[in-house]
């Protein structure tokens, strides 16, 4: 009798330890499917952290509050001189042929440019008095854009002026960084009567 007690105490025990493993496999198991699924979920909380922190580390676009809005429908054509009221023109009536869009260095024809910022183009009119150096730098601004028109301009309100269809904007000098972010809202814009319409095969010759 004594070993068959000892017998079934062994195997009491046997089982006991047997069942103890059991239990702490299936706890590692769970640990397991909780860290595969925590893993992945970390890695995606911690993108989005740094996505977050990277949209927050952006600098503010330059406001373009200040610039100046205006009414004109476009298709308006005349072989006749237009006087303009604004200075430089943002739209009216305008030559049945635009300006070829690029740099220039001399003075270029209202009409013609008018029609120009009717296909989507930006005209950048600086005072013939301004430092090369900003000269220079709206080169490299207009550089790799074509549909702008860059050239000095007479008795303009500012040493620097921005005009696209129907919208102006006056800066002081070349560094302004709202030319960058006029560039990208207005050419080839929103405010465009005639989007994809040309701007090279019409008048003038642009020296860039």
């Amino acid at each position: 009798m004594a070993g068959t007690k000892d017998g079934t105490g062994a195997a009491a025990q046997r089982a006991a330890r047997v069942a103890a493993m059991q239990r702490a496999e299936k706890a590692r198991a769970r640990r397991r499917r909780v860290l595969l699924v925590a893993l992945p979920s970390a890695v995606v909380v911690g993108i989005a952290a740094t996505v977050v922190a990277v949209i927050a580390n952006q600098p503010e676009p330059p406001s373009l509050e200040a610039v100046r809005t205006f009414q004109y429908t476009g298709g308006q054509h005349t072989e006749e001189p237009v006087q303009y009221t604004e200075n430089p023109p943002v739209g009216g009536e305008h030559a049945p042929v635009w300006l070829n869009c690029g740099v220039y260095d001399a003075p270029v024809p209202n009409e013609n440019a008018v029609h120009s910022m009717e296909h989507g183009a930006v005209w950048i009119s600086y005072s013939p008095d301004l430092p090369a150096e900003q000269v220079e730098q709206l080169r490299e601004d207009v550089a790799q854009e074509t549909y702008t028109v860059l050239s000095p301009y007479e008795g303009l309100p500012s040493p620097v002026v921005l005009s696209a269809w129907n919208n102006q904007l006056e800066v002081e000098d070349a560094d302004d960084p709202r030319i960058e972010a006029f560039l990208a809202k207005f050419v080839q814009g929103a405010q465009t009567p005639e989007p994809g319409a040309l701007c090279s095969q019409g008048v003038g010759t642009p020296t860039g």
